[in-house]
């Protein structure tokens, strides 16, 4: 089976291999230095704070395997070549709720960028998947658990 492409920007790209950077330099350090001081404390059967620091030092081992994975199978999106004449992975793009008369500004990235909360949609989501391809001018309709909301794309631009 194809590993699935992880789409990123040069932003995401970059904040994973400092996040990977961290996780193996002092991350690593720091629940090795725990785990060693728990340790000392004598009968390890009952340390609370040794199994705490293993269990972090587990964790710690799955996001660095995680992001390596992710890393591996990374496909860039180079910001400064998107085509600003349809909206695509690297577009910050101005919408226009129609129903409540609202405009939102999103970017668009790849589901492993995503974050609403930072103005930041996947290109799998369902406005995300809706507004690809779409133009200056177009109206698209998303549908969602509460009905379909309509949005009118008012501009395209580059996000950086």
């Amino acid at each position: 089976m194809a590993n699935k492409k992880n789409i990123l920007t040069y932003e995401g790209l970059k904040q994973l291999e400092d996040e990977l950077q961290d996780l193996k330099i002092n991350k690593r350090k720091e629940v090795a230095q725990k785990i060693k001081e728990a340790r000392e404390q004598g009968d390890l059967s009952e340390n609370a704070e040794y199994d705490a620091a293993k269990d972090e030092q587990r964790d710690i081992e799955t996001r660095i395997e995680q992001i390596t994975e992710i890393l591996k199978n990374a496909e860039v999106v180079d910001e400064d070549e998107v085509d600003l004449d349809k909206i695509n992975i690297g577009c910050k793009v101005k919408i226009l709720d129609v129903e409540y008369n609202e405009e939102l500004v999103y970017k668009i990235v790849g589901s492993t960028e995503a974050n609403s909360l930072k103005g930041k949609i996947s290109n799998e989501s369902p406005v995300g998947k809706a507004l690809i391809g779409a133009k200056v001018g177009d109206k698209i309709d998303v549908e969602m658990p509460a009905g379909i909301i309509q949005y009118k794309i008012l501009e395209i631009q580059r996000s950086n």
